[in-house]
Formats: structure tokens, sequence, C-alpha cells
């Protein structure tokens, strides 16, 4: 980092502590709309209008899947087709012979329904403070990273600096969906020479990440009254040694494969099975069991690698079974398709984040990989945009009833980001 007194770690530390009250709000404020698919809209106003008034160049760029259809990275999440809106934001460089490259900080705005109200100890939109967090949908995931990455500029810019290269900041909807978000402003020519993507990695720094393939299982049976089970076939019991050969085939995957990054190695790329639907009436027997899951993609696989496995599994399940070899599974992929992605750990902007990160918190960062999807892997693959995962916030909290996020955790984060952009985008 320079030696620039107004640039010090004690300096940038001193500009983001008197910010605290003013990102606190705001962070609050985010939280506070509920920026559903479809309903990203007034956050996205939000956050323009901040980003305008910090005199950034921003720029709004509409998702439409008709001029998405054609990328392979594309995915219909089957949400409005013209209507959902990103903000980039450009703050220009000012030259000079210093700087590493222009830098992306990235988020995602769009959240995962609250699911059911009486769970929560308050409104999942209140964005109440307590004891230190905010609490509401979408504040870990990922509001306080897009807060993060907007602080930062506004400290760096109350302390006078320029950054040499480009600094930019987007704010997209559609991850939790596929990428959609993202993908629009890859295909409008959004690039710089990395890319942070801001989720809760609880202050790790996450080069790695599986991928994960949404997809759907209808299992048929025939139905018939209770009192005359014998004359039916339930799809409930059909479906449990299909559902045994998946975790099987689960189990034998993370036993066969070794990545060092990854600090559980019996989750790197899980298969989960997320919703079960069957029956009609609690006296016929089942007719049909449509099962909907997440099937993971091990960094270095191909997407069409992991389908073809997790086909050939059903359908040797299956073959043993006359009535499924009579009436075979049907298996579809659909909605997010997310594949693997990895930057170097050698990277140099793992080196500039990691230095970033000690000044912060006197410590070396954790270097690990994720096994959930992200939008990292658009930048990386499609790209070309070295990058990682990096921000405030614990990933076992998201999509969770009660989710928080400690406002010092986003301020620490705020502090790393702002150190980064010095040290890699320069003066």
């Amino acid at each position: 980092m320079t030696s620039h007194p107004s640039l010090s770690p004690e300096s940038i530390s001193l500009a983001v502590d008197s910010l605290r009250p003013k990102l606190t709000a705001f962070l609050q404020e985010l939280v506070r709309s509920p920026s559903l698919p479809n309903r990203e809209g007034p956050v996205q106003a939000i956050i323009g209008a901040k980003l305008g008034s910090l005199g950034l160049e921003v720029e709004t760029l509409t998702t439409r899947f008709d001029e998405l259809a054609g990328h392979p990275a594309f995915d219909d999440d089957g949400f409005s087709l013209d209507s959902r809106v990103n903000v980039v934001a450009r703050w220009p460089g000012c030259g000079g012979a210093s700087g590493r490259g222009s830098l992306l900080l990235n988020g995602h705005v769009d959240v995962v329904s609250p699911g059911d109200p009486a769970l929560w100890h308050d409104d999942p939109w209140s964005g109440v403070l307590r004891d230190g967090r905010i609490f509401g949908r979408g504040s870990c995931d990922m509001k306080a990273g897009v807060t993060a990455g907007i602080f930062a500029i506004e400290a760096l810019q109350r302390l006078g600096f320029c950054p040499a290269r480009d600094l930019l900041l987007s704010s997209v909807i559609g991850e939790e969906s596929g990428g959609v978000g993202a993908l629009t402003t890859i295909v409008h020519g959004v690039r710089a020479d990395a890319v942070v993507v801001l989720e809760p990695t609880g202050g790790a720094i996450c080069p790695v990440q599986a991928g994960a393939l949404t997809f759907r299982l209808t299992v048929q049976g025939r139905a018939a009254h209770g009192a005359m089970k014998c004359e039916g076939v339930s799809a409930i019991a059909k479906f449990l040694p299909l559902f045994q050969a998946i975790e099987e085939l689960d189990l034998r995957r993370h036993h066969d494969y070794t990545n060092p990054i990854y600090p559980n190695p019996a989750n790197i790329a899980p298969i989960s099975i997320g919703t079960v639907r069957g029956g009609e009436w609690h006296s016929i027997v089942p007719e049909v069991v449509v099962v909907e899951g997440r099937c993971g993609v091990f960094p270095g696989e191909s997407p069409a690698e992991v389908r073809a496995l997790l086909a050939a599994t059903i359908d040797e399940a299956a073959a043993t079974d006359p009535w499924l070899v009579e009436h075979p599974p049907r298996l579809e992929w659909f909605e997010g398709q997310f594949e693997s992605c990895a930057t170097p750990v050698d990277h140099p902007l793992i080196a500039a984040l990691s230095a970033a990160h000690r000044n912060v918190h006197g410590r070396e960062p954790a270097i690990e990989g994720v096994p959930y999807g992200a939008d990292l892997r658009l930048f990386v693959n499609h790209a070309g945009m070295p990058g990682v995962l990096y921000g405030p916030g614990d990933v076992r909290l998201a999509h969770a009833a009660n989710e928080s996020v400690g406002v010092e955790e986003v301020v620490d984060a705020v502090k790393v980001v702002a150190g980064l952009v010095v040290s890699w985008c320069g003066k």
C-alpha cells in the first residue's frame, strides 16, 4: 500500500469508522426493500441514487432475455423478460504510473423468499438493529456486501483518493436463480482486470467455487384407494431407492475427490434434495412424486459430465425395478445451472487482498473454496476476469429464518475493500 499518510490503513480505518452511522442506516434501508425476483427495481433505485451522489458514472442495464438467449451461460429463470435492471457505476481512473489495473466490485440484490413469517423473531423485512446485528432477509446475502463496496468508495473519496485505474461497482439481479443480471453486464461489455464478488465469506478469500445444477425428477406410480393398496403403485415407494442411489452417489463422489483448498472434504459439491411433492389425499396411493434439488459440480468438472452421471445413476437404480423399467423416471434440468470456476491461488489479486485483510485484522485470511454456486463463475469463465469471493457475513445464516449480519463485520469489510482498492487500482 502507498505510504501517503492520508491513505494509510489507520487513516482508512478512521474514515470508515466515521461513516458507521450512515453505513448502518443504508444497509437497513436496503433490507427494508423486499427485492424478491421481479421486485428488485426499488432497491436498485436506492443504490443508483447513492452511487450517483458520490459523483460516479452510473448506468442502468436492463436484463433482456432476447439479448442473452444465445449465450452459453444463459439460464432462463422464468421471471420477467425485460423489466429487471442492473446498476453499474464507474469511478474513472485518474491515470498515473502506478496501479496494477482496474477492479470490479460486484454484488447481487435479489433475495430468496423469507418463508414462514412465524419462524422469524421480527418481520423479515424489518432491518432491525439489535445487539450489533442487522436482521432481515438479504441482510447477509448479500446486501451487506453491496453496502461494503459502496462505502469503501465513499471512505476513499473522503480521503481525497483517486484511483489510477478504473474502479467499477455492479449491483445485479437474478443471482439466486442463475445469474442473468451478472451475465447482462458481461454481454454489455463491463470488464475489469479483476473482480471481487462481495458474497458472505466470513472474511475468507475464496478463489474457487463449486458449481450447482438444479434438477427435477418425476416418478410415476399408479393411483388406487388406500384401502386397496395392493391395486396401486406408490410413487413415493418407487422414489425411495432412487433417493438412496443419489445419496450413495454423493458419498462416493466426495470419497473419490480431494481438493486441499476446501475445509470440509465431505462438503465440496453436494447433491441435495430440496423439495418432495407427492400424493393428492391421505387415502389414495400416490400416483406421482416430483422431486427438485441441486447437483453439485466439482471444480474442474463440466456440467455435462455431472448431468450424465446423475442420469446414469437414476437409470441404473430404476433398472432393478420392473415398474420403473416400464415407467422410467423423468429427469429435467431447469433454472440455475452454475458452473464451477477457479482463480489460481498465486494470482496477484489474492496477495493484494490478503495484505489488505492483514492490515485490518492483524492476521492472514483463510484461503478456501466454497461449495455453492455464485456469479463469480460468469466473470471468470465467460469474461476472462480473475476473481474471488470475499465479503462480510456468515453464509450459514443466508436463506435461513432470522438472517442477520454483524455491523462490525460490514465495517471491517469496508476497510479491507478500501485498502485493496488503494493497493490494486493505485494512485
